[in-house]
């Protein structure tokens, strides 16, 4: 039996279970979602299975009803009309820890979701994140960082070509802890094929599978980058809106995602167009054929796939940072100064980061960062250049060079 690794959302399932009624577990598939739901579950429907989902769609309302509780509800979207039965079970009688609904990721815009507003707590479940995979647990980064409480330096850091590698497993549970070589390789092929054909179902739209994998490679190719819709529909050969529908599937499928522009009124002329992102590395690699050789060999795709796992290491911290931060990234339209990833508090101000594949940054790799520190004052509230050397110093006031693995450290 494989060992169970603790989930990041695992104490924030708990609180939620101990005073509301309904949980949903969303994302992308094979991430954990469902062996992390039945640690919490009292009983499981598994309505992938037409035998349990049977009953449900004749009556949702009788067959959920007198079952142990917490209820896990596996795979909701497969049988909507389940979701209408926890709203009237929840109206009826709104006690906490009734329901676990676990499914791969969907729009907000979904009318199969409507039902469960008001019901239902979203939680996002990434892939596993570094720290999951060892078994370390901490505070969130920007949490730790914010309270002076960062963990000190690994005493025995990756290099460069560490972390491609590490970055390269990717963090779906099974490649990530029990694949190797050729066969990692192979499980991640055929999760893009089998995405890219399968995941249609129960989808109003239909899209080309040939045509949709030459956009995910095109999208991959273009990860932590701000590139515009027309140079992904050039290099996939698609109209704008083929492209735009391609990317919401993607999206709700929990296998790529955007960082927002960020704005504010003091600082001017701000590009508004999103940040792209495969959503897990060890995917980005299998789409544009790159294995730790190539990347070494290649500054572009080094610099992308570094990025790229800083961010998701990030994007999943998030969910359980208790500052709630909102990710988002900074350019100018001039190019002339970009941040890589902004963490949004709100009142509580905001966390710049910068990452660079650089072991040993100096104070004018940190140029950008400075620049809206001065500009913002003390909304600022910490710099970062999370970089791929082992020291940690500081590089300026509110500013710091961090190695990335304090992330796990």
């Amino acid at each position: 039996m494989t060992l169970y690794l603790d989930r990041l959302v695992d104490p924030w399932i708990v609180e939620i279970l101990g005073s509301a009624p309904a949980i949903m577990i969303t994302g992308a598939r094979a991430s954990g979602k469902t062996t992390t739901a039945l640690r919490h579950a009292a009983s499981v429907v598994r309505l992938d299975s037409e035998r349990e989902a049977g009953p449900f769609r004749a009556d949702p309302d009788a067959a959920l009803r007198d079952r142990p509780e917490p209820v896990l509800l596996d795979e909701w979207q497969a049988c909507p009309e389940v979701l209408g039965a926890v709203k009237r079970a929840v109206d009826t009688e709104r006690r906490a820890g009734r329901f676990i609904l676990t499914g791969s990721t969907r729009s907000d815009a979904d009318p199969a979701l409507w039902p469960g507003t008001g019901r239902l707590i979203r939680v996002a479940m990434h892939p596993l994140t570094v720290r999951e995979q060892l078994s370390r647990p901490g505070r969130p980064f920007i949490d730790a960082l914010l309270a002076g409480d960062l963990p000190p330096v690994l005493a025995d850091p990756p290099d460069l070509r560490g972390y491609a590698e590490i970055a390269l497993r990717g963090g779906f549970p099974e490649p990530a802890t029990e694949l190797e070589g050729n066969v990692r390789r192979g499980w991640l092929d055929s999760y893009i094929e089998q995405l890219l054909v399968h995941d249609r179902a129960g989808s109003d739209q239909s899209p080309d599978p040939v045509r949709l994998g030459a956009f995910f490679t095109a999208y991959a190719l273009n990860s932590a980058g701000i590139v515009n819709d027309a140079t992904l529909n050039e290099a996939a050969g698609l109209d704008r809106r083929t492209s735009r529908s391609y990317t919401t599937l993607l999206s709700d499928l929990g296998i790529v995602a955007e960082l927002p522009a960020w704005s504010t009124n003091r600082l001017k002329r701000l590009a508004r167009g999103p940040k792209r992102y495969i959503a897990d590395t060890g995917l980005w690699g299998a789409a544009v054929g790159a294995d730790v050789a190539l990347v070494m060999s290649n500054g572009d795709l080094l610099g992308r796939l570094i990025d790229t796992f800083v961010a998701n290491q990030l994007r999943a911290e998030a969910v359980v940072d208790p500052h709630r931060p909102t990710l988002h990234h900074l350019r100018g339209r001039d190019g002339r100064h970009e941040v890589d990833i902004l963490a949004d508090l709100g009142a509580r101000g905001l966390v710049a980061i910068e990452i660079k594949a650089h072991s040993a940054p100096k104070p004018a790799d940190a140029r950008h960062l400075a620049w809206l520190r001065d500009g913002l004052g003390p909304q600022f509230r910490a710099g970062v250049l999370l970089h791929t050397g082992p020291a940690r110093y500081r590089l300026g006031d509110r500013i710091e060079a961090i190695p990335i693995c304090t992330l796990w450290s």
